[in-house]
């Protein structure tokens, strides 16, 4: 079963990261593999910027982070703490390192593959958090650079659906620049990451 989204075009993403990252929620990650597609739709963002000590590019740009700095629709997926890759997407003009993470997703199709790639069945937590959805989606290095806006392994969709009101609050997992209010979520989602305190 395929989940009924289009592609999203690149003219279509906002200018700006904060405003691309509460604009993805609503929308959909589409994972296409040989065995079928895969898809969530995105509940939880948070948007890494130029001067933020907690960004991945705050030192410059290196042979790890190189993707970060691509045209805002591309992926930059980087491995954390040795054990879980992370999806983000590329948020500003080419030579910008900025990104928007992906932390949460609602399964949409293929859950069954999900179930298989997590080990578990439990719906609510096969894609709650950023390690969780790229091993649910079969996401890892291979798929770091890749256009999000193009037809290929791993997409952007969108359909009808609405976002919902949509949450604000500080970054989860960080200890540098921690007081800043980046996160976005889908208000009422039980998909949702992070403590119960940040997500009123």
């Amino acid at each position: 079963m395929t989940h009924p989204c289009s592609p999203i075009q690149r003219e279509a993403l906002p200018s700006g990261t904060v405003a691309l990252a509460r604009w993805l929620i609503g929308k959909a990650v589409v994972r296409e593999m040989p065995e079928g597609q895969v898809s969530g739709r995105i509940v939880e963002t948070e948007a890494y910027l130029v001067g933020d000590a907690a960004s991945h590019a705050y030192r410059g740009q290196t042979g790890r982070n190189r993707s970060m700095f691509l045209d805002r629709g591309f992926a930059y997926v980087y491995l954390a703490y040795g054990t879980s890759f992370m999806l983000n997407v590329a948020s500003e003009t080419a030579g910008v390192g900025e990104a928007v993470l992906i932390r949460a997703l609602e399964p949409l199709s293929g859950i069954s593959m999900m179930e298989r790639h997590r080990g578990t069945t439990n719906l609510r937590d096969l894609a709650r958090g950023p390690g969780r959805l790229a091993q649910a989606l079969g996401i890892d290095r291979a798929l770091d650079g890749v256009d999000l806006c193009a037809p290929g392994p791993l997409w952007l969709g969108q359909d009808a659906h609405e976002p919902g009101e949509i949450g604000t609050s500080i970054r989860i997992g960080i200890t540098k620049d921690a007081d800043r209010p980046l996160r976005f979520y889908r208000r009422g989602s039980r998909f949702v990451s992070g403590p119960k305190s940040l997500n009123l």
